[in-house]
């Protein structure tokens, strides 16, 4: 289990190079009419997907460039398991930033944490395997476990630390009321009272372009969050796209619910992506809706970033004339 923790904590500062620092706010690009029918042809598919699944589709989609959107049910409330945790995420940076800036009483990333086994929840497939009482770990390789193996019981340690209330009152500076932590991971006596973790697609889009465009974090930190959200994991957005492009998301799984939310950074074009799934008569169509959806979005916004404003595509080691 110690080489299992080693490998996902060192996959941090492996899987994820340091992002080109973002504009502070979209350029003011105008779509030519070719570009503008490749975004109707993406807006097509996305809704050919929504009238095939047995389930309720939310979508949010914003080009980073641009500031051009698509969206779809983006105003719905949507239960968000896992992916709330992007939340969770940026509130213990914020606070690891004001700790550095002198602020006192704040998470740090290098604080140390020793595993108590009471603080053990289903699904913490690395903190349930490390040794209680004597196992010690920073509050950043909690958050690695939280990212890349989704380890609940690495989530609600967070949930503590940073404390939920504080999570909750920086999505409200945000201006993100339907975004809420309600309940730690796992307790399904909370769940059953209707204290669900939610958002909606816009809200979601919402806070990762904040956090993009350096409004949430400070331009260093900005680049420490992305690159531990495009930690390697399992999920949907990426599923489908080619293994060098790096995605910044979290997914999210409930009975019933699927969702996945990030950021993908497709060459000259990075765009942000919200998508969620709900009523889903079956989990696994949910999935494949929303890896549907990411690999249509890739497709146009990959040729957008290597096309001319003529369309012409040029690829490495391309001979045509």
């Amino acid at each position: 289990m110690k080489i299992v923790l080693f490998v996902v904590l060192f996959s941090a500062t492996l899987c994820a190079q340091a992002a080109p620092l973002p504009p502070s706010s979209p350029t003011q690009v105008v779509l030519n009419a070719k570009q503008q029918a490749l975004w109707e042809k993406l807006t097509a598919s996305i809704r050919q997907v929504d009238v095939e699944l047995d389930g309720v589709l939310g979508v949010a989609i914003e080009d980073l460039t641009t500031g051009q959107k698509f969206s779809l049910r983006e105003d719905e409330v949507f239960a968000q398991a896992s992916s709330i945790k992007i939340a969770v995420l940026a509130e213990l940076y914020r606070q690891d930033q004001q700790s550095a800036q002198g602020a006192s009483g704040k998470a740090k990333l290098s604080d140390l944490y020793t595993v108590q086994a009471s603080d053990l929840v289903p699904d913490s497939d690395i903190m349930g395997g490390l040794t209680p009482s004597v196992t010690k770990i920073t509050n950043r390789d909690l958050a690695t476990m939280m990212v890349a193996v989704s380890d609940n019981s690495a989530t609600n340690v967070l949930i503590d630390r940073v404390g939920m209330e504080n999570v909750n009152r920086m999505l409200d500076s945000l201006n993100l009321p339907h975004t809420r932590l309600r309940r730690k991971m796992m307790d399904i006596k909370a769940a059953a009272e209707g204290r669900e973790n939610i958002s909606t697609p816009r809200e979601m889009l919402s806070l990762l372009e904040q956090i993009y465009r350096g409004k949430v974090l400070n331009q260093e930190t900005t680049q420490e969050f992305l690159k531990m959200l495009s930690t390697h994991k399992d999920s949907w957005l990426p599923r489908d796209l080619p293994d060098s492009v790096r995605v910044a998301d979290k997914p999210g799984s409930l009975e019933g619910v699927r969702n996945d939310s990030g950021i993908v950074f497709a060459q000259n074009r990075p765009y942000a992506i919200c998508v969620m799934t709900s009523y889903l008569n079956k989990e696994r169509d949910g999935e494949n809706a929303i890896s549907r959806i990411s690999a249509a979005a890739y497709a146009v916004f990959d040729r957008l970033g290597r096309a001319s404003e003529y369309g012409r595509v040029v690829s490495p080691n391309n001979s045509s004339h």
